[in-house]
């Protein structure tokens, strides 16, 4: 199992991203498991896909949960106090609260590897202390 930022949701439903759609597709066929991603993340990619491609590209992520190849975690009672916490601290990047969810969500599981085309997730700690493990590299 491995966590799943919003970014290559996205990728991989909208072809018309070209670059990250080849990436992400090529990464996904070496990931085992379910793709665990939080529901601000999946919020973010439902958004970006309907004003993109409308209900069709929304109807496809629908169909990666409804054939298990993605699952959403379910926060704690402690983790939205910690995905301010981490909002705050990571302020100057900004960290926006998909980003801080799944750090959350990092800290909850156990879970340290990620897959996303985002940056932020190589500055960011599980913990304050564990690095991420991004795919792509």
């Amino acid at each position: 199992m491995i966590l799943c930022d919003a970014g290559p949701l996205i990728a991989l439903i909208d072809r018309t991203e070209t670059y990250n759609h080849e990436r992400c597709k090529a990464s996904l066929s070496h990931i085992r498991g379910p793709l665990i991603t939080t529901w601000p993340c999946l919020t973010e990619a439902m958004y970006f896909l309907g004003s993109r491609g409308g209900s069709p590209l929304q109807e496809l992520l629908w169909r990666y949960i409804e054939l298990e190849k993605l699952r959403i975690h379910t926060p704690t009672d402690i983790e939205p106090r910690r995905m301010r916490e981490l909002m705050a601290t990571y302020s100057d990047l900004p960290m926006d609260l998909a980003d801080a969810s799944l750090v959350t969500a990092a800290e909850a599981t156990g879970l340290y590897r990620i897959f996303t085309i985002d940056s932020h997730f190589f500055a960011y700690r599980i913990n304050g202390v564990i690095p991420f493990e991004t795919v792509p590299t």
